[in-house]
C-alpha cells in the first residue's frame, strides 16, 4: 500500500473508473473501512436498508480490496469508501451517493446532494473522513459478519 490510488484517465479520486483485475466480480460492492466504527455503523444502516441484499461489501483490509483496488494510501485516515457498480468504481462523496441510489426511497433522496459542486461534496467527505477515528473510534481488527450477513460479505 504504497500511494494514493489513481484511476486510469482520472485526476480525481472521486471520478468513476474501470475496476482493475477479473471481470468476474460482479457488482455492486462497497468496500469500507473495517477497522473504523463510523464506517461500520454506515454499513449497519445500509444493510438494514438494502433488504433485498443487493449490496455486497467487502473490507478494504482484505483480499477482495487488495486484489481489485488500486493501491491504498498508506496512512487509513486518507482511506476512502469505494463502490463498484459493475461497470464503474467511484469513491468518496460519489460512492456515498450511489449506494443512497441503491437503497432506493427515502435513501435515495439522498443522491440530490449531487447538484453541489463536486469539490465542496468531496471536502466536506473528506473532513468526516480524515477525523472518522478521532471523533468514533477504531476497532482492533476487522469486523466480522454475523450469520445472516455471511452471503453478502467477500474476504
Amino acid at each position: 500500500m504504497e500511494s494514493a490510488p489513481r484511476f486510469p484517465g482520472s485526476s480525481s479520486l472521486s471520478q468513476p473508473s474501470a475496476l482493475s483485475g477479473p471481470s468476474a466480480l460482479s457488482g455492486p460492492i462497497v468496500f469500507f473501512d473495517g477497522d473504523c466504527i463510523m464506517c461500520n455503523a454506515f454499513l449497519d444502516l445500509m444493510m438494514a436498508a438494502d433488504q433485498a441484499g443487493r449490496l455486497k461489501v467487502a473490507p478494504l483490509q482484505g483480499e477482495t480490496a487488495r486484489q481489485y483496488l488500486p493501491p491504498l494510501p498508506q496512512d487509513p485516515e486518507d482511506w476512502s469508501i469505494y463502490l463498484w457498480d459493475g461497470t464503474a468504481l467511484s469513491c468518496q462523496s460519489g460512492a456515498v451517493l450511489k449506494i443512497a441510489e441503491h437503497l432506493g426511497w427515502p435513501w435515495a433522496a439522498l443522491a440530490a446532494a449531487g447538484i453541489l459542486p463536486l469539490g465542496l461534496r468531496d471536502g466536506v467527505y473528506r473532513a468526516i473522513a480524515q477525523n472518522r477515528y478521532r471523533l468514533f473510534g477504531r476497532r482492533d481488527r476487522c469486523r466480522r459478519p454475523t450469520p445472516a450477513e455471511q452471503s453478502r460479505f467477500l474476504p
